[in-house]
């Protein structure tokens, strides 16, 4: 029985170039996998296993029927997981079934073609979902096995190694690099290169416009990149980083609203927020998000300032992008840490953050009243309520964790008294459920808090594990306060900033044997290499390149200029390229170019004159054939004297040889 090395070497040239498609086919859709649905990920896996095992074992392909069959199957669970056939995700999922069946019928040369460049095209997909520096290292390797694949169908027969194909595949690359780099900075874009109306459909900040407890905490297990921010000056503390999210104000006993966006919103004139001291000036790159929060410093009172998108300020101190972007949203913004939110004195606006819905936390509401009727508080203020029950979580044995169990119907309840133990969420609206029974205006805010900052180019990267919920009280005469509660249960969230990490695997375990803290300087050096791409790539807009016009001289570039500079470098880009070829055509040995043109002009069909054939043997054959005049046999002679012969070589010679050969002529047969 022979082992798979012998097997592959033994193998048919079709059978082999067949493998190393599906191979590289394999990669491509396997990158796609994770958006795929369940059944197209299996019946892509099957059909390419049964292509492999037919090429592998030399068998016929299945009948048309078969693929029949199998296309109706797609068809039909492309419009069960989606509803559609048209649109993106639709559009994505039946093409990744029709490579994988294409393969099916890979019969012809033609066939192979096809297989190809529907290949390129869901390469090209994969931006549809990510941009990202892993993303297009992935492409990579997809565009060099494809480009492999094509060389080596274009190779002669025979059996030609495949490192010789991967390698003019690689160098192809490389010479269409200097294109490619110049189509991507002068190339005009028209709007976000991958945002299609689909996209809508998919939120990625993990932030919306309604949390029920338990929700933020599987954020807390995602190490994904949700903003980078870069500070103009000095910094704010790690502490006092709270990128304001979503406000939830309406609870109906299992779940917290955001304020309706009509209708008034406390806090949000000119004269119920008060900015004072130094301003905070930042930059924001935000991750494409639905809904589209634009997440800002508290507190930012003008509206964040973009060349790309506009924002609208919401209810109760909050920005939204008024698109809903496709690809990372770049801003800057001023952010005053001294202010003052909403009026100070108290308004039925403010009614709406005292309601609690009947029939919940019945227990909770019972402490609140038990509170009241304390000596030491039955006349007490708000703010001294408000300690109160920051003290209880300080002492009263709660925890900060990241697997608190499911909770029932009466959340605050099974907070205070039975489990005591939660994520930010958990704390978050549980304390405002108190403040609440304590006839003391409250809400929940989420968004972002804290970060981490890259020494290397001094960015701070927030990722979706830092996402946050914190509360804010009504004080009189002070307007909105942030609370963070959490801060009481486990100040080193918010203070040294010590986020619930995800539990160590085999790897982290590894690296941490190996060196301490390598994991964590490996991350930072794979943020600094995606900070670098978000700049430099994927934050590349229309903006950016009038600015690069204006830095290589253009006063006031417009569209028309972008475009003749790009028809000027692909001009230049040709030009160079004929004079490389030019060039390397005459490195080439002017005794074998003239020999050449010499096989080309005085063969004779049928005859076979190859490239190791002298010019002694080429006479011979062409007098065997009857074609040879004897000026071409004497021509011929000398040509080869010129070059092997005991005398001198004279340029003048092989001149002289050159010209005389355009008088020679074939005797006819």
């Amino acid at each position: 029985m022979s082992t798979i090395p012998t097997r592959w070497l033994t193998l048919p040239r079709e059978a082999r170039d067949t493998l190393l498609l599906l191979a590289v086919i394999a990669w491509v859709i396997g990158q796609q996998a994770g958006h795929l649905p369940w059944w197209c990920s299996l019946m892509a896996a099957g059909a390419l296993a049964w292509r492999a095992v037919l090429a592998w074992k030399s068998r016929t392909l299945p009948s048309r029927w078969w693929l029949a069959t199998f296309l109706t199957l797609a068809a039909i669970g492309t419009w069960y997981s989606h509803q559609t056939l048209l649109g993106r995700d639709a559009g994505v999922t039946f093409l990744v079934v029709l490579l994988a069946l294409k393969t099916l019928e890979l019969r012809a040369r033609r066939d192979a073609f096809v297989v190809f460049f529907l290949g390129f095209f869901v390469t090209l997909t994969h931006f549809f979902y990510s941009q990202s520096l892993l993303t297009a290292g992935g492409m990579v390797v997809s565009l060099w096995g494809l480009l492999t694949a094509l060389v080596n169908s274009h190779m002669p027969v025979g059996r030609p190694p495949l490192t010789l194909a991967a390698r003019h595949a690689a160098g192809m690359m490389l010479a269409g690099a200097p294109i490619m780099v110049c189509l991507f900075v002068l190339f005009p874009r028209i709007g976000p290169l991958w945002s299609l109306p689909s996209d809508a459909l998919q939120g990625r900040s993990g932030l919306s416009g309604h949390m029920r407890v338990g929700t933020i905490a599987s954020l807390a297990l995602d190490e994904s990149v949700a903003m980078r921010v870069q500070f103009s000056g000095p910094p704010p503390a790690q502490s006092a980083l709270y990128f304001r999210g979503p406000v939830f104000t309406t609870f109906d006993g299992r779940e917290w609203k955001a304020r309706p966006p009509a209708g008034p919103a406390p806090g949000m004139s000119a004269a119920t927020l008060e900015v004072s001291g130094s301003p905070v000036a930042y930059e924001v790159t935000l991750a494409p998000t639905q809904p589209p929060w634009a997440l800002a410093l508290d507190a930012t009172p003008a509206s964040p300032q973009s060349a790309d998108y506009r924002f609208e300020r919401g209810p109760d101190l909050t920005w939204r992008v008024l698109s809903a972007p496709g690809s990372p949203v770049r801003y800057q913004a001023l952010a005053y840490p001294q202010f003052k939110l909403g009026p100070t004195r108290f308004t039925t606006a403010l009614l709406d953050d005292v309601a609690l819905p009947p029939g919940f936390n019945p227990r909770t509401l019972q402490w609140a009243a038990d509170l009241r009727r304390q000596p030491a508080l039955a006349q007490a203020d708000a703010p001294t309520l408000v300690n109160a029950v920051l003290e209880t979580l300080r002492q009263g044995g709660y925890e900060y964790t990241l697997e608190p169990g499911v909770y029932g119907t009466h959340t605050a309840d099974e907070f205070w008294f039975d489990r005591k133990a939660g994520f930010c969420e958990h704390i978050a609206s549980s304390f405002v459920v108190v403040m609440r029974a304590l006839d003391i205006p409250a809400r929940i805010v989420t968004g972002y808090q804290g970060g981490q900052a890259q020494a290397s180019d001094a960015t701070w990267v927030i990722r979706q594990s830092d996402a946050h919920a914190w509360a804010e009280v009504w004080l009189q005469g002070q307007g909105w306060v942030r609370v963070d509660p959490t801060a009481a249960v486990a100040p080193a969230r918010t203070g040294k900033f010590q986020p619930l990490l995800r539990p160590p695997g085999v790897l982290s375990r590894a690296l941490e044997t190996v060196s301490p803290g390598i994991s964590l300087r490996f991350r930072g050096w794979w943020d600094a290499a995606n900070s670098s791409w978000d700049r430099w790539v994927t934050r590349y807009t229309k903006s950016e390149q009038l600015d690069l016009l204006r830095h290589i001289g253009f006063r006031q570039p417009d569209w028309q200029d972008l475009s003749n500079l790009l028809i000027a470098c692909v001009v230049a880009s040709c030009m160079g390229a004929a004079l490389w070829v030019g060039w390397e055509r005459r490195r080439k040995d002017p005794w074998l170019q003239l020999l050449e043109q010499a096989r080309r002009r005085l063969g004779a069909p049928g005859l076979d004159l190859s490239h190791a054939q002298t010019p002694r043997a080429i006479a011979s054959l062409l007098r065997q054939h009857g074609s040879a005049s004897p000026p071409i046999v004497d021509w011929l002679t000398r040509l080869e004297t010129w070059r092997y012969g005991p005398a001198p070589q004279q340029p003048q010679g092989l001149r002289a040889l050159r010209k005389e050969l355009r008088t020679l002529r074939r005797v006819p047969r």
